[in-house]
């Protein structure tokens, strides 16, 4: 069995946004040379998701009107009890915990195996600094 290790950084200029990186993670899996196991893609920031769903603009905008009623962004410390430490992004806790923290892919003759319509998607919540994205394949 082998194992390969990658991680895709990611800087985005907005509070919150979905980025695709099915390319990316794909990439990585050429690289990797493994042709059969399973592809874990994850966050490593407690603000920002890894999810697999359609891209397609229309849910993309469902999701930022969704999250947006489960957990409205508010800066007070009276909304939000972790903005008392100082932070403003509580909001961005609660919307990852939602969308989740990583995916697992199975890889088949060297190719992300997907249902139809599935992409890789990095959800930020909390964005205008550097963050990374690991992508952890094992196999043969």
């Amino acid at each position: 069995m082998q194992s390969f290790r990658k991680e895709i950084w990611l800087e985005i200029p907005t509070r919150r946004a979905f980025v695709n990186i099915t390319p990316q993670v794909a990439a990585a899996l050429a690289e990797s040379g493994i042709r059969e196991g399973l592809c874990l893609v994850n966050a490593m920031h407690i603000t920002a998701s890894v999810f697999i769903n359609d891209d397609e603009s229309g849910l993309h905008h469902d999701y930022e009107q969704w999250l947006e009623t489960l957990a409205p962004f508010n800066a007070s410390p009276q909304v939000y009890h972790h903005n008392r430490t100082g932070e403003d992004n509580a909001d961005a806790h609660l919307k990852r915990q939602v969308m989740g923290r990583e995916v697992v892919v199975a890889v088949t003759d060297g190719h992300l195996d997907f249902g139809t319509w599935e992409q890789i998607f990095y959800g930020e919540f909390d964005g205008r600094r550097r963050k990374r994205v690991l992508v952890k394949i094992i196999g043969e």
